[in-house]
């Protein structure tokens, strides 16, 4: 019986003596370093038990912090300098501890399908969290976007669509589908859905990168309005977007939010040098 209490008393001492130190350690230290490995969602599940539900919420926490805290590197295309690798096993962990934290797989569609390019494994780990929370549109609804405007998968996000629109008890999302499989408006698909997210998003630094991805979406629908309204006059296509704007389809060369410059390509399609990332600049 002593020698239990004894472990336990020295156990306590060496953790008194030494979370102090190991405390200032990581503040010390850069943000980017802090995040580090995260152990898979079913190796903390089998452990934790019960206490998994708060695991996976310190663990969507410690991401957005994290992501917070590199938002202006992501901004600046920096990607290398951020562990996108850590960041989304640690998020993907916290989703499979607690797939009820909207948060969680708030960030996950936030943080890697535009500028990471991850729309399928975020489509799995949004399915996942179909499953437990049946009664949010919201799931389905992000897995039809991201098959529709990442993956061109248009059949299944036609499938979402409607889970979205039957849970939600609303036609946007079928009228949506509609207008892209008939219509290809996928810059206006992506107006549409911007324009959902700034309003459902809490999270200050992520909004940020939403609405300036929105402005750039604008831009580029103007310039295809424009293209469509000189090929139905002139019967042909534009070279260039000055032509739309001698032709009067524009009053002014839109900007690019990013720092690049709008470009009609050889197929007739709104480009721009940014590919609608952050350009770098020099020094």
């Amino acid at each position: 019986m002593k020698k239990p209490l004894i472990l336990c008393v020295l156990f306590i001492s060496i953790l008194t003596i030494f979370f102090p130190y190991f405390s200032k350690d990581m503040r010390s230290r850069p943000l980017f370093e802090k995040l580090g490995y995260t152990p898979h969602g079913k190796f903390y599940r089998a452990i934790l038990g019960e206490f998994r539900w708060f695991m996976g919420d310190y663990l969507s926490f410690k991401s957005i912090i994290y992501y917070g805290g590199n938002v202006d590197k992501i901004k600046q295309g920096k990607f290398k300098d951020v562990e996108f690798y850590n960041l989304f096993e640690t998020i993907q962990t916290s989703i499979l501890l607690n797939p009820y934290n909207e948060d969680a797989y708030y960030f996950a569609q936030a943080a890697f399908t535009w500028n990471i390019g991850h729309a399928k494994d975020v489509n799995r780990l949004l399915k996942y969290v179909a499953k437990y929370r049946t009664w949010d549109f919201l799931p389905p609804f992000f897995i039809g976007f991201n098959y529709a405007y990442f993956l061109k998968d248009y059949d299944k996000a036609a499938v979402y669509y409607k889970k979205a629109s039957a849970i939600s008890h609303s036609e946007l999302f079928t009228n949506l589908a509609a207008r892209y499989f008939y219509e290809g408006g996928r810059t206006e698909l992506g107006i549409s859905y911007l324009k959902m997210m700034i309003k459902i998003t809490r999270k200050k630094s992520v909004k940020k990168v939403y609405e300036i991805r929105l402005k750039a979406l604008d831009a580029i629908y103007k310039i295809e309005q424009a293209i469509k309204k000189y090929e139905h006059k002139y019967h042909k296509k534009p070279q260039s977007i000055k032509e739309l704007l001698n032709a009067g389809f524009l009053d002014e060369i839109p900007k690019d939010p990013y720092g690049g410059k709008f470009y009609i390509d050889k197929k007739g399609k709104v480009q721009t040098t940014s590919k609608l990332t952050f350009v770098k600049r020099k020094g």
